[in-house]
C-alpha cells in the first residue's frame, strides 16, 4: 500500500468511526510506576555508575546541592529525575552509553 492509499484508508476509518460504523483501534500500553528511592539507594546508584555528586548532578540536569540533599534524605527526586535514576539503577552504564558522561 502506498502512502496515499494508507492516508485514504485512515481517513475512511475515521469517518466510519465518527458515523458509528466502525470501532477505534486501541492498544494497551502500561507504564511502570516510578519506584521509591531512599537516600542510600540514590547514593548506591550514583556510586555504581562511578560518578561524583557533581557529575551525577550535571548528567541529571540538577545542582550538586540537589544530589547532596537527596543523599542526605532532606529532599527526594521527583518526576524525570526519579525515572532516570531508576534507569541508571537497572543499567549503571546508561549515562555513558548515551554520551551523557564520558570516561
Amino acid at each position: 500500500m502506498n502512502v496515499f492509499d494508507s492516508i485514504m484508508t485512515g481517513l475512511q476509518e475515521a469517518l466510519d468511526y465518527e458515523e458509528g460504523k466502525g470501532s477505534a483501534r486501541t492498544a494497551k500500553i502500561t507504564v511502570e510506576p516510578l519506584p521509591e528511592l531512599t537516600a542510600s539507594d540514590i547514593k548506591n546508584i550514583r556510586c555504581s555508575a562511578g560518578l561524583t555528586q557533581q557529575l551525577f548532578a550535571a548528567a541529571l540536569g540538577v545542582s550538586a546541592k540537589t544530589v547532596e540533599a537527596w543523599e542526605a534524605g532532606t529532599n527526594k527526586p521527583i518526576g524525570p529525575a526519579r525515572r532516570i535514576i531508576s534507569i541508571i539503577r537497572s543499567d549503571p552504564d546508561f549515562l555513558a552509553k548515551y554520551h551523557l558522561v564520558s570516561n
